[in-house]
């Protein structure tokens, strides 16, 4: 990846700039030392061998790189069995079968949040009324959370990944009342169960198959995790081709490409640049480098997913024919994302839906169109203003 390509990400802190080591020492926010993995196989290799250990890395005393970390009862803070028994409980929402299914629904909400836009004409916020809003009415709907509740639930979850302006006072006051309201909504799927996620969750709670705990923290997981991180993926997908006005144009002349897009865009613009942090419980030989027991390491996503010895062109959206080897965007092993699917398939339907309904779309003629949220955990933009006639 060179300089002046990896601008169009915008504003990276220096650890995420480019270098020639495949592994290489750097110190994270906390100010621990860390190996970063910038090599495609050798960030491959890191996430499925089990010597470089998630459930280790929120033991005491472990390193720390940021704040952006999962809590140490959530299902990617954990190894082994325990991982894999609350992995298979949730698995099935996430099956081809179930996709298919869901594909109708997430265009009919995609073509909403769609005409949203198109009411508000020029000016209108792509981030606002449609990257945030769709992935959220989608978790939602999958959990089984009530549609009225939904306005609630945006505002406990906006607060919860303020990184800038929200206090840690108002953060843990939101978190208290998510938590109640789950707890009170989860007994209610007790009493009335639907043909939703949590309902599932909770017979299998019923039969013994979860703790309460557990439950409460399935269900906080998968909507934290799939909501911000779809809202930053389409919006760095949308600037992505509309600061590529060639790519766009191929789009429209050949819808057909949709599919290799989607992953393309996934490839390129990662809204998780890096990994959780894994910590090595015994000495392993990495490339060059032997990462010591106890010791820190992080895989850059972003540069193993431009690494030119796996990708032909690796800086480059193509259209016509993709790639062969997959992004590590979603991750690889036993920690791979769950919800990936469900995050290709909302992209790739915004993408077929707004083509059609906006060939002529372009970054608004306004001084500041795109701002930039910060933060190292989730890259993603605050505002993407766009005009459409």
């Amino acid at each position: 990846m060179t300089e002046s390509t990896i601008e169009q990400l915008g504003p990276l802190p220096d650890i995420l700039r480019p270098g020639p080591e495949d592994v290489v020492r750097v110190l994270s926010a906390t100010g621990d030392p860390f190996w970063l993995v910038r090599s495609y196989t050798l960030g491959r290799s890191v996430l499925v061998d089990q010597r470089f250990s998630r459930a280790a890395a929120l033991a005491p005393g472990a390193p720390t790189f940021n704040d952006a970390q999962p809590a140490a009862d959530s299902m990617m803070s954990m190894d082994g069995k325990r991982h894999a028994r609350l992995r298979r409980l949730v698995s099935g929402a996430f099956s081809t079968g179930r996709m298919a299914r869901m594909s109708g629904f997430v265009t009919e909400l995609t073509d909403r949040r769609l005409d949203a836009v198109a009411e508000l004409g020029n000016g209108a916020d792509l981030i606002e009324h449609l990257a945030r809003p769709l992935p959220l009415s989608v978790l939602t709907t999958m959990l089984g959370i009530p549609e009225e509740d939904t306005p609630r639930f945006r505002g406990w979850v906006d607060v919860l990944f303020d990184l800038e302006v929200t206090s840690p006072r108002e953060k843990a006051r939101r978190r208290i009342e998510l938590i109640e309201y789950m707890m009170e909504l989860m007994d209610h799927k007790r009493r009335d169960p639907r043909d939703d996620l949590l309902s599932d969750l909770t017979v299998a709670q019923d039969e013994g198959e979860l703790s309460t705990n557990e439950l409460l923290t399935l269900g906080l997981t998968l909507l934290m995790a799939g909501y911000e991180t779809t809202t930053s993926q389409i919006g760095l997908a949308l600037l992505t081709l509309l600061t590529d006005r060639g790519a766009y144009e191929e789009l429209l002349a050949h819808p057909g490409r949709v599919e290799n897009a989607t992953e393309e865009l996934i490839r390129l613009t990662p809204a998780t640049p890096l990994t959780f942090v894994r910590v090595a419980t015994e000495p392993v030989r990495l490339g060059e480098v032997t990462v010591q027991e106890g010791e820190g390491i992080v895989v850059a996503l972003l540069h193993g997913n431009r690494d030119a010895e796996v990708f032909a062109e690796p800086e480059s959206l193509n259209l016509a024919s993709g790639h062969d080897s997959p992004s590590l965007t979603f991750g690889h092993g036993v920690h791979r994302c769950l919800g990936a699917p469900l995050a290709r398939l909302q992209l790739r339907i915004v993408l077929e839906r707004l083509l059609r309904r906006f060939p002529a779309l372009r970054l608004a003629d306004v001084p500041e169109p795109v701002v930039w949220k910060d933060g190292l955990g989730i890259r993603g933009l605050a505002r993407l203003l766009v005009d459409s006639d």
